[in-house]
């Protein structure tokens, strides 16, 4: 049974780790580096691994039979009611072109549930984090999601899939419709960051496709755990390991929602 003993120390270790590997993403951010490409427009830097290492060398040796979820590769399936979900560089891209807008996400799961999350932007240092039950905060201080209750006076987020040149299933026409209802949308290219701006009231809402469990772990916990709403497209409960997510405020769920069931 988890305590809450626990639950502290996993949440500051977690903090302290995210802080180191966002200050190494720091220091490579100002040095030219490799870029690898896993795909047309889905990249890997070696930022990327140099963070996903840190990271799992301090879990590995401070709970060696945890199981780790990672972006790059770097996976451990242990016989363990725990894993952990890391995305060691959350906006590659934006890192790999000098746009200051990536982050550390580090998730903690117990038995399918996510007790935990952290999320580091080191360009702002903002550190992000909430504990399952415990309230969300930003830098010590306590968040919580905006009060906007109309669609046409939210300023909402999303992205793109990789596979945008080639799939049909691309948001563009999700993106098209929400275009013209709401008051504006930002695409800016790190689901972990989009979900905690929400979270503290910058963003109304979110929605996208396509995405991978370390995309949204931890910033699923922070943005419920700041009185938001987390559900796929048809409002049923969301998982991380889903196709499709929607993320608001609460009080424009239900608008955001009809108009991604339109065809």
């Amino acid at each position: 049974m988890l305590t809450k003993k626990q639950l502290r120390e996993f949440t500051r270790f977690s903090h302290e780790l995210a802080l180191e590997a966002g200050q190494l993403l720091l220091r490579k951010s100002r040095k030219t580096g490799t870029v690898q490409y896993k795909g047309r427009v889905n990249l890997v830097t070696d930022a990327d691994l140099a963070s996903e290492k840190k990271i799992v060398a301090a879990i590995s040796r401070t709970w060696p039979d945890h199981s780790i979820l990672a972006e790059e590769g770097a996976a451990r399936e242990k016989k363990s009611d725990f894993r952990w979900i890391i995305d060691p560089l959350d906006g590659t891209t934006n890192f790999a072109h000098n746009f200051p807008f990536y982050c550390v996400s580090i998730a903690l799961e117990y038995r399918d549930e996510i007790i935990c999350g952290t999320v580091y932007d080191p360009e702002r240092e903002e550190l992000y984090y909430a504990a399952r039950g415990n309230g969300a905060f930003l830098n010590r201080k306590r968040i919580s999601v905006s009060k906007s209750t109309k669609l046409e006076k939210s300023l909402l987020a999303t992205g793109f899939p990789y596979d945008i040149g080639t799939s049909s299933e691309n948001n563009l026409g999700n993106f098209n419709r929400f275009a013209q209802k709401a008051q504006a949308i930002r695409r800016a290219g790190s689901a972990a960051l989009d979900l905690c701006y929400l979270a503290c009231g910058r963003f109304d809402g979110f929605w996208e496709l396509k995405l991978h469990p370390w995309d949204t772990a931890a910033g699923r916990v922070i943005v419920e755990e700041a009185g938001g709403r987390v559900t796929d497209f048809q409002g049923r409960k969301y998982s991380i390991y889903d196709k499709y997510i929607l993320v608001s405020n609460g009080r424009i769920h239900g608008q955001m929602r009809h108009l991604l069931n339109q065809k």
